[in-house]
């Protein structure tokens, strides 16, 4: 045999039949036009034979779907997405199927074009992971997007706020954040500082409001010089504590929105010679487990990250379908833990 590509028309030449039959038989047609067993075993004994790989292209065709899984994430770097995409891959490979990964660097728009992209392959199932941004034009691009994929029969769920048409996986950040808030004041804390987070990201937005009418309640108020917006990354968290201690601060205890901010806090504190918790506590969201070994060890709220993964991608690869979308609310575990102390 020449090298090069086997093509369909070789093999179905091998196997002494038409090009259509060899087709429906190693594409998947799903036409109602069977073909013989004895047919059949000539086709794919002839496609082993010759080293055929079927052209995924013309499968998708064929069946109106692929055996491909998307995965939108904001930032793979990020624990927090890591954890969550292990939770998806998991599934994902159980059902024998294909996993495509599509990052959009938090740039709004970005989901809808990686959406159509996997609409165009005939992608089977796509889950998006991120908080949902709080531009309605990029919400209402990506919402036309979902629509089109549900009417090619691909089916969508996320791992955020429950706004978009698609089921959805839901972490309560709202009570989460207020619940740490209350155990931090039972500790002693009435001056907090918080690390807001981006203005546009709805998950910052729900933890801080969680957070603050926690505070409200209890006839607290932080300074508004000790609430501090940035990037939702470490760096992010460390210029922001770089800010907030130049301002200079009153504040017994730091609440960043997410773990790898605070991780980015607890680095700023050290290079400024603010010793944690001796001088100021710092709390965190989300129990990120490549954080669990950091000294000291963080207070966070603990969301079961892997398994919210694994329950997006059920809700997308299991048999039964829903008109409506489907929602699963997920709470949140305060841990207290070396990084909060009563303050002196």
């Amino acid at each position: 045999m020449s090298s090069g590509y086997v093509t369909l028309g070789q093999v179905a030449e091998a196997a002494g039949v038409s090009l259509a039959t060899a087709s429906r038989v190693l594409n998947g047609s799903t036409s109602t036009r069977q073909v013989g067993e004895e047919l059949r075993e000539r086709v794919t004994s002839s496609a082993r034979a010759l080293g055929y790989l079927p052209n995924a292209s013309a499968q998708s065709l064929a069946r109106n779907s692929s055996s491909l899984v998307g995965l939108v994430v904001h930032d793979i770097a990020d624990p927090y997405f890591s954890s969550v995409a292990a939770g998806v891959t998991q599934m994902v490979e159980e059902h024998g199927l294909v996993l495509v990964l599509g990052t959009t660097d938090r740039a709004p728009g970005k989901e809808s074009t990686i959406l159509a992209a996997l609409r165009s392959h005939r992608a089977k199932a796509v889950v998006l992971v991120g908080s949902r941004s709080t531009d309605a034009e990029s919400t209402e691009q990506l919402t036309r997007e979902i629509e089109m994929f549900r009417q090619q029969g691909g089916r969508v769920a996320c791992v955020s706020q429950p706004v978009l048409p698609a089921d959805t996986v839901c972490p309560d950040n709202h009570a989460g954040a207020a619940e740490l808030a209350r155990r931090l004041i039972e500790q002693g804390h009435r001056k907090f500082a918080l690390l807001a987070g981006p203005n546009n990201l709805s998950t910052a937005r729900e933890r801080m409001d969680g957070f603050h009418s926690a505070l409200a309640t209890a006839g607290l108020e932080p300074d508004h010089q000790d609430v501090m917006h940035g990037d939702f990354t470490r760096d992010g968290g460390y210029a922001s504590t770089e800010r907030l201690m130049k301002l200079g601060t009153e504040a017994t205890c730091l609440f960043a929105v997410n773990d790898v901010m605070a991780t980015g806090a607890i680095a700023a504190l050290r290079d400024l010679g603010v010793q944690v918790p001796g001088q100021l506590s710092v709390a965190g969201f989300d129990d990120i487990p490549t954080l669990r070994d950091l000294t000291p060890s963080l207070t966070t709220v603990r969301l079961p990250l892997e398994q919210m993964g694994r329950q997006a991608a059920e809700l997308v690869l299991g048999e039964e379908e829903h008109d409506e979308p489907r929602l699963i609310d997920v709470h949140g575990e305060v841990l207290i833990r070396e990084s909060t102390r009563p303050p002196t």
